[in-house]
């Protein structure tokens, strides 16, 4: 998953949903007929996190300041609370 730096929005996008694919896949495969190795669907679901991460840090590296402001604002109030 280090490679994700490297790939564009889009190809991690592709990525992306392809793997979800598999996942649920994997999870219907399992409630049927079991797998060999469950952790594979722990796996799968991590990767899956780890590109919306990526997806999500590179979204709030292009924001612009008025976003960004918005963004604070509403960390500040959940502070509060």
């Amino acid at each position: 998953m280090q490679d994700l730096k490297e790939l564009s929005v889009e190809d991690i996008q592709e990525k992306l949903r392809s793997t979800e694919r598999e996942y649920v896949q994997l999870k219907f495969d399992h409630a049927s007929k079991g797998l060999d190795s469950p952790i594979r669907i722990r796996k799968m679901r991590r990767d899956i996190a780890r590109m919306k991460t990526e997806l999500r840090n590179r979204e709030l590296s292009d924001a612009d300041s008025a976003v960004m402001a918005k963004r604070e604002r509403i960390r500040n109030r959940r502070r509060k609370s």
